[in-house]
């Protein structure tokens, strides 16, 4: 926050607008920025990747001029704080794993994935996770169990997930944006968990796609609703938006996790971003703008980042929502 206060105070005649946020969609973020900026000599964006829940709460207290979270906010948060929560991107939480000597995409059941992080499945060949790999020779070794600090999207999408296939973790854990988690390291930020699991072997974690395509690291398949085993991809998790989006709530709080889908990417998930509706003027006029772009222009912005466009029937939805901002 130092830093955009110092940009405000070096330009006080621009407008500059202070994002705080969740950090995986960043280099889209900034790509957008930079794009949007293009049109608007007379603003600047700032934005600041802090995790979702640290997003969430500085726009609703008004420290922050927009947010970005992976963690939908609750239909009851957005009438109290007086926020706005539209879908930015389309993205998806991928299973991410070193096991020297392997290099194939692995392929993870439901069991499999609960298994591991509730501390039930311990070795890389235990029956859940070789049962799948049949012609892939897999170690005894120890599972190495990385996840996420506190306070991150993504652990909301992965819980979310978990508590839909798995009776003992939705009872036992449940779906949040902190947990109590039976086992594993704790690691702050996508950036540094990716970076764990690559410096460790026989480990496994979940991130961002972004973050496993920009370090090189292997993502596994999941077993979908329909019991084929997919990988995360633009076709797969349009498919599960699809699959998901009818019926959203004014907040657009939909889950995009374990939809019905033979092609359905069972991880998937949207990126938000969250605006205050109670901003001053001239700023409320630019986010207004940048917003429109965003949906339009902004989604051929996307490229390999791990995020792809969201479906046309939501776009229409939002740019409905925009027109009637002041």
């Amino acid at each position: 926050m130092a830093l955009a206060q110092i940009t405000l105070a070096q330009n006080p005649e621009r407008i500059n607008l202070v994002g705080v946020g969740t950090s995986g969609p960043l280099s889209v973020y900034l790509r957008w920025f930079e794009e949007f900026e293009k049109t608007r000599p007379d603003v600047h964006f700032s934005y600041i990747p802090s995790g979702s829940r640290t997003g969430i709460d500085m726009v609703a207290s008004g420290a922050a001029d927009f947010g970005g979270t992976d963690a939908p906010v609750t239909n009851k948060e957005l009438a109290r704080t007086k926020v706005l929560q539209l879908p930015a991107a389309l993205g998806a939480i991928v299973p991410i794993y070193n096991v020297p000597g392997v290099v194939e995409p692995l392929r993870f059941s439901p069991k499999a994935l609960a298994g591991i992080y509730l501390g039930t499945i311990t070795k890389w060949n235990d029956p859940a996770i070789a049962g799948p790999n049949p012609q892939i020779q897999l170690p005894a070794s120890t599972i190495a169990v990385i996840h996420s600090a506190e306070g991150r999207g993504s652990t909301y999408v992965w819980s979310d997930y978990l508590s839909k296939v798995s009776v003992e973790w939705r009872t036992r854990i449940g779906r949040g944006i902190s947990l109590a988690w039976p086992v594993g390291k704790e690691v702050d930020g996508m950036g540094n968990l990716a970076k764990v699991v690559q410096e460790t072997p026989n480990s496994f974690g979940y991130v961002e796609l972004g973050y496993a395509v920009r370090n090189r690291l292997p993502c596994g398949q999941v077993q979908n609703a329909a019991g084929n085993f997919v990988g995360a991809d633009s076709s797969s998790m349009t498919a599960a938006a699809l699959a998901s989006t009818n019926g959203m709530s004014p907040g657009f709080r939909a889950s995009l996790t374990n939809p019905p889908g033979d092609r359905s990417y069972p991880i998937s998930a949207f990126t938000w971003i969250l605006i205050s509706e109670n901003m001053e003027s001239r700023k409320q006029e630019v986010m207004k703008n940048f917003l429109g772009w965003m949906l339009n222009e902004g989604q051929t912005y996307l490229g390999s980042s791990g995020y792809t466009r969201l479906p046309s029937a939501v776009v229409e939805q939002e740019l409905s929502v925009i027109e009637k901002i002041p």
